[in-house]
C-alpha cells in the first residue's frame, strides 16, 4: 500500500540471473541444422533485454519499454523455438503467503507471463505515485477537501496508467494463462481469480482518479454521485474476486471493502447535496441516513489495524461531514419543511457513470508490429533461424509422405505380389516347369536361390533378428510395466488412505476413475496393452512361418550335395511334339510373370528413392516467407502448411498412386489369365501324352524349395517392420512412464498436504490455557503430604480419562465476563470475534482445594487462574494502556489488585496493544 496514497499498487515479481543465450546456443546446435555463431549478435541482445527487464524494480517510465521490448521478443522467438527450450526460469511470487518460495519452470511462455505481470505492476505503481501526489494524501473526507490541491494532469496520467495496467491483466487472464502450454505451471498469484481481482482493483482506482478530478474541478453533485456509485461497484467486484483468490491478503481485502463502503457513502452524500439543491428535503435526509450507515460499515474494517491511516482519515472525515449535514437537515425539516422521509427501499437507485475501461497497450496485444529495423523494439531476433513450427511442419510432411508412399502405394503393390505368388503356388509353378525341363541335377534358378541364402546366412540372420526383437519387446515391456506399476501403487496408496481416514474425510478424487489425468493415463495403458497384444500375435505368425520353412532354408544354405539328395531325379525322356508347344507357351507366360515381378521391384525402389530425395525444406522456406509477408502479425504454426502439403503430395505422388497401382493390377490380371490358360493346356497335353508320371516327387521338392526362398524374403520384410515398430513403441512407453511418474509424484504431494491438514488437532480440542510452574518469590516449602495425598496428586497429573476413580469437590470456576457485558466503548475497540458454537463444555479437571493440600494461601489465586479455558468464559485483552480519565485510573487500580477469579467492572480502555497478549477467562 502506498504510503502517501489511499490506493494499492501491485508489487513486482523477482527473478534470478539466467544467461539465456547459452541455452539457445546449445539448442540450436543440437536441434537445428544452422551454426549458432550465425546468431551471435541476437544472443547478446536477448541477454541484454532479459537483464534490463528483470531489473525493473522501481516505478519509472523507462521500465515500460524494457518490459514491453523483452515481452515482444519473447512472443516472436516463441515461434522459432519450442516452449520447453531447456532454460530453467526462476520467479518468486509477488502476492500470497509463499513469496519466498521460487517457482522454476522450463517454459518460454511462463517467462513471458511473468514479464507481462511486472508490466502491469509497473503501470499500477506509476499510477499510484501520480494519484498520491495529485490527491494530497488521500483527499480528506471523501475527497471533499481535495478540490483546490488536486493536480488534474497527474490524475489524468494516473487514470491512464491504471487502465493500461487493467488491460495488461485482462490480456494475461484471457489470452496468456488460458494457453494449455502455460496454464498448468502458473503460481497461485497468477490464477484467473487473482488476475480478475487485480484487474477490477486497477479499474476501481482509475475510476477513483476520475472521481477525484470531478471533485477538484467542482462538477455537479449529481455527476460526482454517479462516478462514486460506479466506483463503489468496482471495489465491490474486486472484493468478490479477492475472496476467490488464495493470494490476496487480508489487508487488501479489508482495504477494498472499506473503499466500497466509503464510496457508497460518498455517492449518497453527493446525491443528498443534489436533493438539497432541488429542495427534496425528505429524500436528502434518507440519503444522508444511508450514507451514515455505509460509512459506519466502512469504519468496521478498521479493526485489526489493516487499513492505511489515510483511508481511516477519509472515513472519519466523511462521517463528520455526514453527521453535521444530517443534524442540520433533520432540524430544518422538523421545524420548517416537514417533509416525509422515505424509507431506503423507496429511494431511486443512483445512476452509474463508468469512465474506467481496460485498455491493453498495442505493444502487448500486437507486438510484431513493433519489431523491425526502425521499430520500437528493434529488429526481430533470430529472424534467419528456421522457426520451430517449420521444423515441426517438415516432420509432419515427411510422415504424411511416408504414409502415402508406404501404405497407399507400396503396400498395395506388395499385396498384388502376394496374390501373384499365391496363384503360382496353386498352379505348382515353377516346380512343374523345372521338373520337366531339367529332369536331372539342380535347376539354375534353384542354384541362384541357394547361393543367395548361403550369402545372407539366412537361418542365423533370422534367429538373430528374432532375438533382437525379443530384447526390444522386453525393454519396452519393462518400461511399460514400470509406468503401470506406478499407477497401481497410486491406487493402493489411495485405497489405504481412504481406509485410514474414511471417504468423507478423504475427498480426493480416485486416480483411475475421477481424476482427469489419471483417466487418460489408465486409458493410455489399456491402449498400449493392445499394442503389445497385437504385436505379439504378429510376431507369432512370423515365427510360425519361419518354423515351417527352417528345414528348407537349412537345406538351401547347405552344400549342393544335400540339395541333390533332397531333389530326386526323374528319368530322362524325350518330350512328344504335341507337348512342346504348350510347354513353350507356359514358359513364356511364366517368364512374363517374372519380368512383371522384377519390374515391380524396380518401381518400388525407384519410388522409395524418390521419397528419400523429396526435400521440402527449400520450398517450405519460400512458403514461410510468403505467409510472413501475408500475415505479419500471425505466428507461424504447422497447420498453416496443410494446403501446401496437400498440393505438393498430389503433384508428386498422385500419378504413382493412381497410374502405377492400377496399371500393375491390370497387367497382373492379364498375365495370370494367360499363365492359368497355358498351364491348363500344358497339363492336359501331358496327360494325353502320358508324360506326367514319374516326375511328381521332383516337382514337389523343387516347389517346396522355391516357396521357402520366397517366404524367407517375406520374413525379412516382416522382421524389419517389427524392429521399427518396437523402436517407435519405446518412445511411446517411455513418455507414458515419465508422465506416470510425474503424476504419481504430484498425487503424493497432494496426499501429504492433505494428511498434514487432517493431522492438525481440531480447534475445539486445543487447551488455550497453559499450565505454569509456580516460580515466583521464594515461599516456605509446605510439609510433605501424607501418602494418601501424594497418591491424589499423582492421580491429578494423569489425563482426564484416567481419573475416573478419583473424586474431589470441584473448584468453582470464575464467572466469565460475557461479551455483551463489556462497556460500549470497549466493544468497539475490541476486534470482532466470532461467537463460539454452543456445545457442552469439556469436563473440567478435578482439582483439590489448595488449602486442603497444605499449599499457602498466597498461591490460592494462582490455582484459580490456572483453570481450563472454555468457550463460555470469553476473551479479555490484557495490558491495556490506561487513559487519563477517572474511569481509566479506576481500571488501572483494579488491574493492580488480585483478580480472584471475578470479572472486572467499570469502564475499560479503548486501545489494545498486541505486545500485551491475550488473557482467557
Amino acid at each position: 500500500m502506498a504510503s502517501q496514497s489511499t490506493q494499492l499498487s501491485i508489487p513486482f515479481r523477482k527473478s534470478t540471473h539466467l544467461t539465456l543465450s547459452t541455452i539457445i546456443r546449445q539448442y540450436v546446435t543440437d536441434k537445428y541444422g544452422q551454426h549458432p555463431d550465425t546468431f551471435r549478435d541476437d544472443m547478446t541482445v536477448i541477454d541484454t533485454l532479459r537483464r534490463d527487464a528483470v531489473n525493473v524494480r522501481e516505478a519509472h517510465t523507462s521500465g515500460i519499454r524494457k518490459l514491453q521490448a523483452y515481452a515482444g521478443q519473447l512472443s516472436w522467438i516463441g515461434g522459432k523455438f519450442p516452449v520447453e527450450i531447456g532454460a530453467e526460469f526462476t520467479w518468486y511470487p509477488a502476492l500470497g503467503y509463499n513469496v519466498e518460495r521460487p517457482i522454476v519452470q522450463n517454459n518460454l511462455k511462463f517467462e513471458r507471463a511473468n514479464i507481462l505481470y511486472n508490466l502491469a505492476a509497473l503501470y499500477g505503481q506509476l499510477a499510484a505515485v501520480g494519484a498520491g501526489s495529485g490527491s494530497g494524501g488521500g483527499g480528506g473526507g471523501a475527497g471533499e477537501k481535495a478540490g483546490g490541491a488536486a493536480d488534474v494532469d497527474g490524475l489524468k496520467t494516473s487514470a491512464s496508467y491504471f487502465m493500461q495496467a487493467a488491460g495488461v491483466l485482462k490480456y494475461l487472464r484471457e489470452t496468456v494463462v488460458t494457453d494449455t502450454d502455460v496454464s498448468g505451471v502458473l503460481p497461485e498469484d497468477m490464477d484467473s481469480a487473482t488476475l480478475d481481482c487485480l484487474e477490477q482493483l486497477m479499474l476501481a482506482q482509475a475510476q477513483e482518479c476520475f472521481w477525484m478530478r470531478a471533485v477538484s474541478e467542482r462538477y455537479k453533485d449529481a455527476t460526482i454521485a454517479k462516478l462514486a456509485a460506479r466506483l463503489s461497484d468496482l471495489y465491490s467486484q474486486a472484493g468478490e474476486a479477492a475472496m476467490k483468490s488464495d493470494a490476496i491478503s487480508r489487508a487488501w481485502i479489508h482495504h477494498v471493502s472499506a473503499k466500497h463502503h466509503h464510496f457508497a457513502a460518498a455517492a449518497q452524500y453527493r446525491a443528498s447535496l443534489d436533493c438539497l439543491e432541488k429542495r427534496r428535503y425528505g429524500e436528502e435526509i434518507a440519503r444522508l441516513q444511508d450514507a451514515h450507515s455505509c460509512v459506519a460499515e466502512g469504519l468496521k474494517e478498521t479493526r485489526g489495524g489493516y487499513l492505511n491511516k489515510s483511508v481511516i482519515d477519509d472515513l472519519n472525515g466523511l462521517k463528520r461531514r455526514i453527521e453535521e449535514d444530517l443534524k442540520r437537515a433533520e432540524r430544518d425539516n422538523d421545524v420548517i419543511y416537514l417533509n416525509v422521509v422515505p424509507p431506503k427501499s423507496e429511494l431511486k437507485i443512483l445512476d452509474r457513470a463508468n469512465m474506467a475501461t481496460s485498455r491493453t497497450p498495442p505493444q502487448v496485444e500486437k507486438p510484431f508490429e513493433y519489431l523491425g529495423d526502425h521499430a520500437d523494439f528493434g529488429p526481430a531476433l533470430f529472424s534467419k533461424l528456421v522457426p520451430f513450427a517449420v521444423h515441426l511442419a517438415v516432420s509432419v510432411y515427411e510422415e504424411r509422405r511416408d504414409r502415402l508412399v508406404n501404405q497407399n502405394i507400396i503396400n498395395d503393390l506388395e499385396v498384388l505380389t502376394e496374390q501373384l505368388h499365391a496363384t503360382l503356388l496353386e498352379l505348382n509353378l515353377p516346380g512343374s516347369l523345372q521338373a520337366i525341363e531339367r529332369p536331372l541335377g539342380l535347376p539354375g534358378t534353384l542354384v541362384q536361390h541357394a547361393e543367395e541364402i548361403r550369402y545372407a546366412d539366412a537361418v542365423n540372420r533370422a534367429k538373430r533378428s528374432f532375438a533382437d526383437i525379443d530384447k526390444l519387446r522386453a525393454g519396452d515391456r519393462a518400461t511399460f510395466d514400470e509406468g503401470k506399476a506406478l499407477l497401481a501403487v497410486d491406487s493402493d496408496e489411495d485405497a489405504q488412505l481412504r481406509r485410514k481416514y474414511g471417504t468423507e474425510r478423504w475427498p480426493r478424487a480416485e486416480g483411475r476413475f475421477d481424476d482427469g489425468q489419471g483417466q487418460k493415463l489408465w486409458a493410455n495403458a489399456d491402449e498400449i496393452e493392445g499394442y503389445f497384444a497385437s504385436s505379439g500375435s504378429s510376431d507369432g505368425v512370423v515365427r510360425d512361418m519361419f518354423a515351417g520353412i527352417e528345414d528348407m532354408l537349412a537345406m538351401l544354405a547347405g552344400p549342393d550335395r544335400v540339395l541333390m539328395d533332397f531333389v530326386p531325379n526323374s528319368r530322362k525322356m524325350d518330350l512328344p511334339e504335341s507337348v512342346k508347344p504348350s510347354l513353350g507357351r507356359l514358359r513364356s507366360a511364366y517368364n512374363d510373370v517374372l519380368r512383371l515381378e522384377s519390374r515391380r521391384r524396380k518401381r518400388v525402389e525407384t519410388l522409395r528413392e524418390k521419397a528419400r530425395a523429396d526435400d521440402i525444406k527449400p520450398d517450405i522456406m519460400k512458403e514461410t516467407a510468403r505467409l510472413e509477408r501475408a500475415y505479419p502479425n500471425t505466428p507461424i504454426v504447422a497447420s498453416h502448411f496443410d494446403s501446401f502439403f496437400a498440393t505438393r503430395l498430389h503433384d508428386l505422388y498422385e500419378s504413382d498412386q493412381e497410374q502405377l497401382v492400377e496399371k500393375e493390377k491390370a497387367d497382373q490380371e492379364k498375365l495370370l489369365d494367360d499363365i492359368t490358360r497355358a498351364n491348363r493346356e500344358f497339363t492336359n497335353q501331358k496327360k494325353a501324352a502320358g508324360t506326367d508320371r514319374g516326375g511328381r516327387e521332383r516337382e514337389a521338392a523343387l516347389q517346396q524349395l522355391d516357396n521357402a526362398h520366397y517366404k524367407y524374403k517375406e520374413i525379412v520384410r516382416n522382421v524389419e517392420v517389427g524392429r521399427k515398430f518396437y523402436n517407435d513403441l519405446s518412445k511411446i512407453v517411455g513418455s507414458f512412464r515419465d508422465r506416470c511418474r510425474a503424476w504419481v509424484q504430484q498425487r503424493r504431494s497432494e496426499a501429504q498436504a492433505m494428511e498434514e491438514e487432517l493431522s492438525m488437532p481440531v480447534l475445539s480440542s486445543l487447551s488455550l490455557g497453559q499450565r505454569h510452574q509456580a516460580q515466583s518469590a521464594p515461599v516456605a516449602s509446605p510439609p510433605p503430604p501424607p501418602p494418601q495425598q501424594q497418591q491424589q496428586q499423582q492421580q491429578q497429573q494423569k489425563p482426564y480419562f484416567q481419573q475416573q476413580a478419583y473424586k474431589e469437590p470441584e473448584v468453582q470456576a470464575p464467572t466469565p465476563q460475557s461479551w455483551s457485558s463489556l462497556p460500549q466503548h470497549q466493544q468497539q475497540a475490541t476486534p470482532h470475534l466470532p461467537t463460539p458454537p454452543q456445545h457442552t463444555p469439556y469436563p473440567q479437571e478435578q482439582t483439590p482445594q489448595p488449602h486442603q493440600q497444605g499449599i499457602p494461601q498466597t498461591l490460592q489465586q494462582q490455582f484459580q487462574q490456572r483453570q481450563m479455558w472454555t468457550p463460555e468464559m470469553g476473551i479479555r485483552f490484557g495490558g491495556l494502556s490506561a487513559p487519563t480519565s477517572a474511569g481509566g485510573q479506576q481500571q488501572q487500580q483494579q488491574q493492580q489488585q488480585p483478580n480472584n477469579g471475578q470479572p472486572q467492572s467499570g469502564p475499560g480502555p479503548t486501545t489494545w496493544s498486541p505486545s500485551s497478549g491475550i488473557r482467557f477467562g
